[in-house]
């Protein structure tokens, strides 16, 4: 009878507070809108953890970590957390993050060398990842520096130094771990392709300074040739280039004849003509004859350009087309021109065909009749009045 009163009244009592409940409203229910969202903010059941944890927005989380790097607890025990936290990172291929948690494990400085050791092989890992090959290198220094027979750290090191091409010293991490694992397949296959990439590279360096020597002595030909025809240059073999678009320059044959890159202007119509490889020995008119030969160019259309109507000049005129172009050269130095240059024009015409050689060399001012192959120096393009006119 007592027992059926009390149960009575503890059913009383429940229905008291389910009532309660409903004229209440719970406030840290999930609504429907975003349960799932809110479901998410759950450490348990989080799906990825988050960038950074924001303690209002990520209480329950926040805690654990907080928990997790307890300063109550030990350094050796901080740093073992944080690098299982780094190698959960890690394999989920976040090695930025696990770089930072193996970092802020590091700087625990426990006492546990092999601790230290992994923490330093595993940061090696995260960084050769994201294609960081000299903190990767430096971390398995710093591990074999602790431990020189610790396997993992003198693989990774072998493995930056063939990335860095730095063969050789890759070759001395594996023959430091030949000695101690002497079967490693590993460190034997590294071996050997280090050491197949350190014959190569050493065969390209080699192949190279014949390369330079052989493009040497091609222009202390070239120069000599030049500086034999008169000419004197006022720097180095080293400083013989082409500044001009085409990349053309003076050259040398295997006869031993120069070939000058030439320059034909047209002020009367603003038309060029340019011949990359004019031979010194070769006359005016075998060029004319085939510029203004039978078909005349587009822009002459008065028919005036005829090779017999063409007269070449200097400081005067030269009667002859027939010149080869080493006189006309040597005459244009000899009358102290910088850059040597050659009018030509129609015996009727006010305006006249401004022909120069493109030495790509500058010339300076303080010196008389010196050119020097440091930039490209030609006349700039203008118009000339009359046949007179002395250039």
């Amino acid at each position: 009878m007592a027992s059926s009163a009390a149960e009575h009244d503890s059913d009383d009592g429940m229905d008291e507070l389910m009532d309660k409940f409903k004229s209440h409203s719970y406030s840290n229910a999930f609504k429907q809108d975003n349960w799932e969202e809110e479901f998410d903010k759950i450490p348990m059941f989080m799906k990825k953890a988050p960038e950074e944890i924001d303690p209002h927005q990520y209480p329950e989380l926040a805690c654990l970590q907080a928990m997790i790097h307890d300063e109550d607890r030990s350094p050796e025990e901080q740093a073992k957390s944080l690098k299982n936290e780094g190698n959960a990172f890690f394999q989920e291929k976040n090695y930025k993050k696990a770089i930072v948690a193996y970092t802020a494990g590091l700087k625990k400085k426990c006492d546990d060398q092999d601790l230290s050791t992994v923490l330093l092989t595993n940061r090696a890992a995260a960084h050769f990842h994201l294609g960081n090959m000299r903190s990767a290198l430096n971390d398995a220094a710093a591990a074999k520096k602790i431990r020189p027979d610790h396997l993992k750290a003198l693989i990774r090191g072998a493995q930056c130094c063939i990335e860095l091409r730095n063969f050789s010293e890759a070759v001395q991490w594996c023959d430091e771990g030949l000695k101690v694992y002497p079967a490693d397949k590993k460190l034997q296959d590294l071996r050997a392709s280090a050491d197949k990439h350190k014959r190569a590279a050493e065969r390209d360096a080699r192949k190279a300074k014949v390369k330079e020597k052989k493009l040497h002595g091609e222009k202390e030909a070239l120069l000599a040739a030049i500086k034999g025809r008169g000419i004197k240059l006022l720097q180095s073999v080293d400083d013989l280039s082409s500044k001009e678009v085409t990349g053309a320059q003076v050259s040398l044959d295997d006869q031993g004849s120069l070939h000058w890159p030439v320059l034909f202007l047209y002020p009367e119509h603003q038309q060029s003509d340019f011949v990359s490889a004019f031979c010194e020995s070769s006359c005016f008119i075998d060029h004319l004859s085939v510029m203004f030969g039978e078909e005349l160019p587009p822009w002459d259309v008065d028919r005036k350009y005829h090779p017999q109507n063409l007269q070449v000049r200097t400081c005067g005129i030269i009667e002859q087309c027939c010149h080869t172009w080493n006189i006309i050269l040597l005459f244009c130095f000899s009358c102290g021109f910088f850059t040597p240059g050659i009018i030509l024009d129609h015996r009727k015409s006010r305006y006249c065909v401004i022909i120069f050689v493109l030495f790509f060399f500058s010339y300076n001012s303080q010196l008389d009749r010196i050119v020097s192959p440091s930039s490209t120096h030609f006349i700039s393009y203008f118009m000339i009045n009359n046949s007179s006119t002395v250039f």
